[in-house]
C-alpha cells in the first residue's frame, strides 16, 4: 500500500515545473490529485493523463488562486470527484 493511498491532493499551478512533479509524485505515492491550471488546460491534460497512464487518478481544474470565489470551487471540484480534501499543495508564482 502507498503511503497516500486514500487521500486527496489539490497542486495548485500542477500544470508545469515543479508543481506538475508535485501531481505526478502525490499521485506515484497513491494520493489522488486535483492538477490546478491558471491558463493551460493543455498542460494541465497532459500532467493527467501522465498520472492516469502510471495507474493514478487525477483530474484537472481551471482556477485563479488570487480569486477567493474560485478557490472555492476548486476545493468544492475535489470533494464533488473525491469526496474530500487531505492535502493543499501550492506552488508559488514567479
Amino acid at each position: 500500500m502507498a503511503r497516500l493511498d486514500g487521500k486527496v491532493a489539490i497542486v495548485t499551478g500542477g500544470s508545469r515545473g515543479i508543481g506538475a512533479a508535485t501531481a505526478r509524485r502525490l499521485a506515484a505515492d497513491g494520493a489522488r490529485v486535483v492538477v490546478n491550471y491558471a491558463q493551460s488546460a493543455t498542460a494541465a491534460e497532459v500532467v493527467v493523463r501522465e498520472i492516469e497512464a502510471a495507474g493514478g487518478e487525477a483530474i484537472a481544474v481551471q482556477a485563479d488562486v488570487s480569486d477567493r470565489a474560485e478557490v472555492g470551487r476548486l476545493v468544492e471540484a475535489a470533494v464533488e470527484q473525491y469526496g474530500g480534501l487531505d492535502i493543499l499543495a501550492t506552488m508559488p508564482a514567479f
